[in-house]
């Protein structure tokens, strides 16, 4: 077995890829203790699964095989893709999540995640703007893995984007509209436009999220392309 993985519990729960690997979806399980989370993966029946599950004391159990599609993602959406199942690996962090009292990741679960993720995103050779929260990908839906999961602190490994540190605070969009269709660019599904901005601020402005389209997200929003037009967001 993988030395990064501690445990296999092989869920039912998958079928085969439509595409080739190319993101990683994380997860919250919002369920309490981490064997109802476990049990709920492998229910044939729930019809969920992910590729790992990450406990709160850092123990990596394997669920289903990376080459096959597990199904964590549900209905969502990222950079063109509307079968994220197929394109991504489903990490499931084990956790209370908003409804059973939103607190900090444990330092062990993200020591654990940390290794696994950098072996993931260097196998399959996954661009750090491809590494995402469910959120990301289901913004109408979704507001896991939340804003208190440490995306700063994983950018440091060279795992994510880092937030842009170099803001020109003036307004770089004329309009909404204007904001909606570089946040589509980016790779978000803006049909609902509120909670897609919600999603946008969940994971590069979390002190406020509020829906509401402002010069800082614009600037956010307008450096991230803007590093990726210059290749630099790989």
């Amino acid at each position: 077995m993988d030395e990064l993985v501690h445990e296999e519990r092989l869920s039912p729960n998958f079928n085969d890829r439509a595409l080739p690997i190319s993101m990683v979806v994380l997860h919250y399980t919002e369920m309490k203790p981490v064997e109802t989370a476990l049990e709920r993966l492998c229910d044939p029946e729930a019809g969920v699964s992910a590729h790992y599950l990450i406990t709160e004391e850092g123990r990596v159990i394997r669920l289903v095989p990376e080459e096959k599609r597990a199904w964590h993602a549900g209905a969502s959406y990222w950079r063109g893709h509307k079968d994220v199942n197929s394109a991504s690996i489903g990490i499931e962090l084990d956790h209370p999540g908003h409804e059973l009292g939103y607190r900090e990741f444990s330092d062990a679960q993200f020591e654990a995640l940390v290794p696994l993720l950098a072996r993931i995103v260097k196998e399959h050779d996954i661009p750090r703007a491809n590494v995402v929260g469910h959120s990301d990908v289901a913004p109408a839906r979704k507001i896991d893995p939340g804003e208190l999961f440490p995306w700063e602190r994983l950018a440091e490994y060279g795992l994510c984007l880092p937030k842009p540190d170099k803001l020109d605070l003036g307004d770089p969009f004329d309009n909404d509209g204007a904001f909606y269709l570089a946040l589509e660019r980016f790779g978000y599904d803006i049909t609902d436009g509120h909670k897609a901005v919600e999603a946008f601020q969940r994971r590069w402005r979390p002190e406020l999220i509020d829906g509401i389209i402002d010069q800082h997200v614009g600037a956010i929003l307008f450096q991230l392309l803007l590093d990726r037009d210059r290749g630099m967001a790989r």
